[in-house]
């Protein structure tokens, strides 16, 4: 489903090279929920937005259902899903209901598949309240249940995720987790990042973790258990990424 091949990502900044990743490769199968871990810095976002035709590779190549990310990016898009952190990207001045609306028309959706999606995805999220208020006055909750009702709203078969709980209150982020296991249930591919070591152990069959821009584990969490003899997360994190690709 994903493929990532020998890709390396480099800026320049402030006359010196930075190197946010560092010939990666992996694969991500259909249907399958992987955690990306890695300390703040590591490439993660970088990496993800590579998946996402938002940044070019340096070298290497990436594809996603069978497309390539570079030289057919359009059709990239029509089938990932894509939440940044805090970048909800909504506008303030429209209610949700209108933000969803503005997203729909520019997936290219028709009226009546826009209308029904967005009923569907407002009851989904408990968003009836305020499904027509502007988007300004809402909490980060609201906001970002908004922005998950948008990543889903063109029902894309990939859905990428960069600590979307970062920030949530406790409601708020069960509400996330209840929604990954539906999206599991869906048959979704899903990439997400994520600090919460058992948030990760609780969603994901596999991981990817990156130190420095390259890749020290790609693979299902029992086989890492099994390898390391532990079932703590987060020592054997830590211990990855000391080890580095070594490990």
């Amino acid at each position: 489903m994903i493929k990532v091949d020998e890709v390396s990502k480099a800026f320049s900044v402030k006359k010196e090279t930075v190197h946010a990743a560092r010939s990666i490769s992996l694969e991500v199968q259909q249907g399958d929920i992987v955690g990306l871990l890695g300390e703040n810095g590591a490439g993660k976002t970088t990496l993800l937005r590579m998946i996402a035709t938002l940044l070019e590779p340096t070298s290497g190549h990436i594809s996603v259902a069978g497309f390539d990310t570079i030289r057919q990016p359009m059709e990239v898009k029509k089938r990932i899903g894509v939440l940044f952190g805090g970048e909800t990207g909504l506008y303030e001045r429209l209610s949700a209901r209108e933000n969803l609306e503005y997203f729909a028309m520019l997936y290219g959706l028709s009226a009546r598949e826009t209308k029904t999606r967005i009923e569907s995805l407002t009851v989904k999220f408990g968003m009836k309240e305020y499904i027509n208020r502007k988007v300004g006055g809402f909490s980060k909750g609201m906001r970002q249940k908004v922005a998950i009702a948008r990543t889903l709203l063109h029902d894309p078969e990939v859905i990428l995720f960069d600590e979307p709980t970062t920030g949530l209150d406790i409601t708020s982020a069960n509400m996330f987790r209840q929604l990954i296991h539906q999206l599991r249930g869906e048959g979704k591919t899903i990439i997400f990042s994520s600090h919460i070591m058992e948030e990760v152990q609780l969603l994901c069959r596999s991981v990817i973790m990156i130190h420095k821009g390259e890749l020290v584990y790609n693979g299902s969490l029992d086989e890492l258990y099994e390898a390391e003899q532990s079932k703590d997360l987060n020592y054997i994190m830590m211990s990855r990424l000391v080890r580095g690709n070594a490990g």
